[in-house]
Protein backbone atom coordinates (compact mmCIF):
# COMPACT_ATOMS: atom_id res chain seq x y z
CA UNK A 1 0.00 0.00 0.00
CA UNK A 2 2.68 2.55 0.74
CA UNK A 3 4.68 1.62 -2.48
CA UNK A 4 1.32 1.95 -4.48
CA UNK A 5 1.13 5.73 -2.95
CA UNK A 6 4.39 6.76 -3.24
CA UNK A 7 4.33 5.57 -6.84
CA UNK A 8 1.07 8.03 -6.71
CA UNK A 9 2.95 11.03 -5.17
CA UNK A 10 5.99 10.39 -7.76
CA UNK A 11 3.74 10.51 -10.86
CA UNK A 12 2.32 13.55 -9.46
CA UNK A 13 5.26 15.52 -8.38
CA UNK A 14 6.27 14.45 -11.96
CA UNK A 15 3.83 15.68 -14.05
CA UNK A 16 3.69 18.74 -11.66
CA UNK A 17 7.11 20.03 -12.42
CA UNK A 18 6.53 19.48 -16.39
CA UNK A 19 3.96 21.29 -15.95
CA UNK A 20 5.53 24.24 -14.37
CA UNK A 21 8.02 24.49 -17.38
CA UNK A 22 10.64 27.32 -18.00
CA UNK A 23 9.06 29.30 -15.33
CA UNK A 24 10.98 26.78 -12.86
CA UNK A 25 14.05 26.12 -14.82
CA UNK A 26 15.16 29.38 -15.15
CA UNK A 27 14.68 30.60 -11.18
CA UNK A 28 16.93 32.49 -8.57
CA UNK A 29 19.57 30.23 -7.00
CA UNK A 30 17.95 29.54 -3.37
CA UNK A 31 20.35 30.37 0.14
CA UNK A 32 20.88 27.18 2.36
CA UNK A 33 18.53 27.57 4.40
CA UNK A 34 15.73 26.67 1.11
CA UNK A 35 14.55 23.57 0.29
CA UNK A 36 13.26 23.49 -3.58
CA UNK A 37 10.14 21.67 -4.35
CA UNK A 38 11.57 20.46 -7.51
CA UNK A 39 14.31 18.55 -5.83
CA UNK A 40 15.25 14.98 -4.39
CA UNK A 41 14.74 16.73 -1.23
CA UNK A 42 11.74 18.44 -2.07
CA UNK A 43 9.93 15.67 -3.49
CA UNK A 44 11.01 13.09 0.08
CA UNK A 45 9.10 16.22 1.99
CA UNK A 46 5.99 15.89 -0.19
CA UNK A 47 5.83 12.32 0.11
CA UNK A 48 6.82 11.91 4.01
CA UNK A 49 4.04 14.84 4.84
CA UNK A 50 0.91 13.86 6.36
CA UNK A 51 -0.79 17.64 6.05
CA UNK A 52 -0.79 17.43 2.31
CA UNK A 53 -4.63 18.00 1.33
CA UNK A 54 -3.60 21.18 -0.40
CA UNK A 55 -0.86 20.67 -2.21
CA UNK A 56 -3.54 18.73 -5.28
CA UNK A 57 -6.12 21.39 -5.43
CA UNK A 58 -3.43 24.12 -5.41
CA UNK A 59 -1.08 22.25 -8.11
CA UNK A 60 -4.03 21.83 -10.64
CA UNK A 61 -4.71 25.67 -10.30
CA UNK A 62 -1.03 26.94 -10.05
CA UNK A 63 -0.22 29.69 -12.14
CA UNK A 64 1.90 32.43 -12.12
CA UNK A 65 1.81 36.31 -11.62
CA UNK A 66 0.63 38.62 -14.41
CA UNK A 67 3.24 41.25 -13.23
CA UNK A 68 5.11 41.41 -10.17
CA UNK A 69 2.86 43.12 -7.92
CA UNK A 70 -0.53 40.44 -9.08
CA UNK A 71 0.77 37.89 -6.16
CA UNK A 72 -2.35 38.55 -4.11
CA UNK A 73 -4.18 38.47 -7.25
CA UNK A 74 -2.99 35.39 -8.45
CA UNK A 75 -2.95 33.65 -5.18
CA UNK A 76 -6.44 34.41 -4.47
CA UNK A 77 -7.30 32.74 -8.09
CA UNK A 78 -5.46 29.58 -7.10
CA UNK A 79 -7.50 29.54 -3.97
CA UNK A 80 -11.39 30.39 -5.26
CA UNK A 81 -10.34 27.57 -8.03
CA UNK A 82 -9.49 25.48 -5.84
CA UNK A 83 -12.54 25.26 -3.74
CA UNK A 84 -15.02 25.81 -6.57
CA UNK A 85 -16.64 28.60 -6.37
CA UNK A 86 -18.98 29.82 -8.91
CA UNK A 87 -16.40 32.43 -11.23
CA UNK A 88 -16.71 35.41 -13.08
CA UNK A 89 -17.59 34.77 -16.75
CA UNK A 90 -14.88 34.68 -18.40
CA UNK A 91 -14.90 35.88 -22.08
CA UNK A 92 -11.23 33.85 -23.61
CA UNK A 93 -13.61 30.52 -21.85
CA UNK A 94 -16.40 31.24 -22.70
CA UNK A 95 -19.54 29.53 -22.09
CA UNK A 96 -17.02 27.80 -19.38
CA UNK A 97 -16.59 30.53 -16.04
CA UNK A 98 -13.06 30.12 -14.15
CA UNK A 99 -11.51 32.92 -12.21
CA UNK A 100 -8.60 34.44 -14.00
CA UNK A 101 -5.98 36.89 -13.15
CA UNK A 102 -8.28 39.56 -15.26
CA UNK A 103 -11.71 38.67 -14.29
CA UNK A 104 -10.52 38.53 -10.56
CA UNK A 105 -11.91 42.20 -10.22
CA UNK A 106 -15.11 41.67 -12.26
CA UNK A 107 -17.37 41.07 -9.08
CA UNK A 108 -18.94 44.48 -7.61
CA UNK A 109 -17.58 44.21 -4.23
CA UNK A 110 -14.15 44.07 -5.43
CA UNK A 111 -14.39 47.07 -7.33
CA UNK A 112 -14.90 48.36 -4.74
CA UNK A 113 -12.45 47.74 -2.37
CA UNK A 114 -9.86 47.85 -4.67
CA UNK A 115 -9.09 48.72 -8.23
CA UNK A 116 -6.63 46.38 -10.24
CA UNK A 117 -4.71 49.15 -11.58
CA UNK A 118 -3.72 50.17 -8.06
CA UNK A 119 -3.12 46.32 -7.11
CA UNK A 120 -0.65 46.38 -10.39
CA UNK A 121 0.93 49.58 -9.42
CA UNK A 122 2.32 48.83 -5.45
CA UNK A 123 0.52 45.14 -4.51
CA UNK A 124 -2.01 44.35 -1.17
CA UNK A 125 -2.09 44.43 2.07
CA UNK A 126 -2.61 41.28 4.25
CA UNK A 127 -6.09 43.48 5.09
CA UNK A 128 -6.71 44.19 1.94
CA UNK A 129 -6.43 40.77 0.65
CA UNK A 130 -8.96 39.48 3.00
CA UNK A 131 -11.34 42.18 2.11
CA UNK A 132 -10.90 41.41 -1.66
CA UNK A 133 -11.02 37.52 -0.87
CA UNK A 134 -14.61 38.02 1.54
CA UNK A 135 -15.93 39.53 -1.82
CA UNK A 136 -16.77 36.36 -2.74
CA UNK A 137 -18.72 33.71 -1.14
CA UNK A 138 -16.36 32.27 1.42
CA UNK A 139 -15.33 32.63 4.74
CA UNK A 140 -12.22 34.46 5.36
CA UNK A 141 -10.04 34.61 8.41
CA UNK A 142 -7.50 37.24 8.67
CA UNK A 143 -4.59 36.47 11.38
CA UNK A 144 -1.06 39.44 11.69
CA UNK A 145 1.85 37.85 13.28
CA UNK A 146 1.03 40.17 16.42
CA UNK A 147 -2.48 38.36 16.69
CA UNK A 148 -0.54 34.88 17.31
CA UNK A 149 2.94 33.40 18.10
CA UNK A 150 5.23 30.88 16.36
CA UNK A 151 3.12 28.08 18.16
CA UNK A 152 -0.59 29.17 17.06
CA UNK A 153 1.02 30.00 13.54
CA UNK A 154 2.27 26.68 13.30
CA UNK A 155 -0.70 24.69 14.87
CA UNK A 156 -3.47 26.44 12.78
CA UNK A 157 -1.51 26.26 9.23
CA UNK A 158 -0.32 22.58 10.05
CA UNK A 159 -4.09 21.53 10.74
CA UNK A 160 -5.54 23.60 7.61
CA UNK A 161 -3.20 21.77 5.58
CA UNK A 162 -4.35 18.29 7.07
CA UNK A 163 -8.28 18.83 5.60
CA UNK A 164 -9.74 19.02 2.50
CA UNK A 165 -11.91 22.42 1.35
CA UNK A 166 -9.64 25.33 3.12
CA UNK A 167 -6.95 27.13 2.21
CA UNK A 168 -3.47 29.30 3.88
CA UNK A 169 -2.23 32.26 2.21
CA UNK A 170 0.87 33.59 3.58
CA UNK A 171 1.90 37.26 3.56
CA UNK A 172 5.73 37.19 4.41
CA UNK A 173 9.15 39.47 3.55
CA UNK A 174 11.17 37.48 1.36
CA UNK A 175 14.45 38.51 2.51
CA UNK A 176 13.83 36.99 5.59
CA UNK A 177 13.90 33.75 4.26
CA UNK A 178 16.80 34.85 2.38
CA UNK A 179 15.19 35.73 -1.19
CA UNK A 180 15.17 38.80 -2.75
CA UNK A 181 13.69 41.04 -1.46
CA UNK A 182 10.38 42.63 -1.15
CA UNK A 183 6.91 41.69 0.45
CA UNK A 184 5.45 38.82 -1.30
CA UNK A 185 1.97 36.64 -0.90
CA UNK A 186 1.34 32.86 -2.03
CA UNK A 187 -0.30 29.90 -0.97
CA UNK A 188 0.66 27.21 1.62
CA UNK A 189 0.67 23.58 -0.08
CA UNK A 190 1.71 21.14 2.54
CA UNK A 191 3.88 21.00 6.23
CA UNK A 192 6.50 18.29 6.91
CA UNK A 193 6.34 17.65 10.39
CA UNK A 194 9.48 15.93 10.83
CA UNK A 195 11.64 18.90 9.11
CA UNK A 196 9.55 21.42 10.94
CA UNK A 197 8.70 22.94 6.90
CA UNK A 198 5.97 24.28 4.99
CA UNK A 199 5.97 24.29 1.12
CA UNK A 200 5.50 27.71 -0.01
CA UNK A 201 3.68 27.28 -3.94
CA UNK A 202 5.75 30.87 -4.77
CA UNK A 203 2.99 32.19 -7.81
CA UNK A 204 6.51 33.96 -9.06
CA UNK A 205 7.05 31.12 -10.77
CA UNK A 206 9.68 33.75 -12.86
CA UNK A 207 11.79 34.11 -10.12
CA UNK A 208 11.58 31.09 -8.04
CA UNK A 209 10.24 27.47 -7.73
CA UNK A 210 8.00 26.28 -4.96
CA UNK A 211 10.22 25.69 -1.74
CA UNK A 212 10.19 24.29 1.45
CA UNK A 213 10.95 26.98 4.18
CA UNK A 214 11.57 26.17 8.43
CA UNK A 215 8.06 27.36 10.40
CA UNK A 216 10.64 29.53 12.20
CA UNK A 217 12.20 31.18 9.34
CA UNK A 218 8.60 31.69 7.73
CA UNK A 219 7.51 33.17 10.91
CA UNK A 220 10.52 35.68 11.12
CA UNK A 221 8.89 36.62 7.48
CA UNK A 222 5.24 37.16 8.26
CA UNK A 223 6.31 38.84 11.97
CA UNK A 224 7.87 41.46 9.70
CA UNK A 225 5.89 45.35 9.60
CA UNK A 226 4.17 46.37 6.11
CA UNK A 227 5.44 49.98 5.90
CA UNK A 228 1.93 50.31 3.88
CA UNK A 229 -0.65 49.51 6.40
CA UNK A 230 1.49 49.71 9.30
CA UNK A 231 0.64 46.49 10.36
CA UNK A 232 2.31 43.40 10.70
CA UNK A 233 1.87 40.49 7.41
CA UNK A 234 0.55 37.70 8.35
CA UNK A 235 -1.46 35.00 6.85
CA UNK A 236 -5.22 34.02 6.11
CA UNK A 237 -6.90 30.66 5.91
CA UNK A 238 -9.90 30.45 3.47
CA UNK A 239 -13.04 28.46 3.60
CA UNK A 240 -16.11 27.76 1.68
CA UNK A 241 -19.18 29.57 3.78
CA UNK A 242 -21.02 27.00 6.14
CA UNK A 243 -24.67 26.48 5.81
Amino acid sequence: MSFKLNITFKAAIIWFCVSSGTAISQTLPLSNNLIAFNSNEGEKLLIQSRAREDFFPLSMQFITQNNQAFCGVASSVMVLNSLGITAPESPQYSPYRVFTQENFFSNEKTKKLLAPEVVARGGMTLDQLGGLLASYDVQVKVYHATDTNLEQFRKLVAENLKQPNNFVIVNYLRKEIGQEKGGHISPIAAYNEQTDRFLIMDVSRYKYPPVWVKAADLWKAINTKDTVSGKTRGFVLVSKLTS
